[in-house]
């Protein structure tokens, strides 16, 4: 098994006490889990916590950026939000927003599974 970033299993003890958490390496950052739910993401050893119509705005509010990305030649915009810097420093003030993420990702529908081409 490869090593983990140091920043990864830091963000891993900030989250500890909402449930189980894990990371998964994807496209060159790490997918971050609690409870098997993709609650963040890091890029560029920035944290980025899920976020949806119902919580943007407190991301916002806060200065929170979202992670963007250049894909087919265009900017994406996700729904992952750095989170606050006041949240980085203990389990404690990471918590509301953590499960906040927890939430908008509980809240977002599973994906519907592709349809297969026929073959003539």
């Amino acid at each position: 098994m490869a090593a983990r970033d140091p920043f990864v299993d830091y963000l891993l003890e900030l989250l500890a006490p909402l449930g189980a958490t894990s990371a998964r390496r994807m496209f060159g950052g790490w997918g971050v889990y609690v409870d098997g739910l993709m609650a963040g993401l890091v890029a560029e050893e920035t944290f980025y916590l899920k976020t949806d119509a119902e919580t943007r705005s407190e991301f916002e509010q806060v200065g929170s950026a979202p992670f963007v990305f250049e894909g087919r030649g265009r900017i994406v915009e996700t729904s992952y939000w750095s989170a606050p810097e006041t949240a980085m420093d203990s389990p404690d003030a990471m918590r509301p927003w953590a499960q906040r993420a927890l939430e908008a990702a509980r809240r977002k529908p599973a994906a519907k599974p592709k349809r297969k081409k026929k073959v003539s």
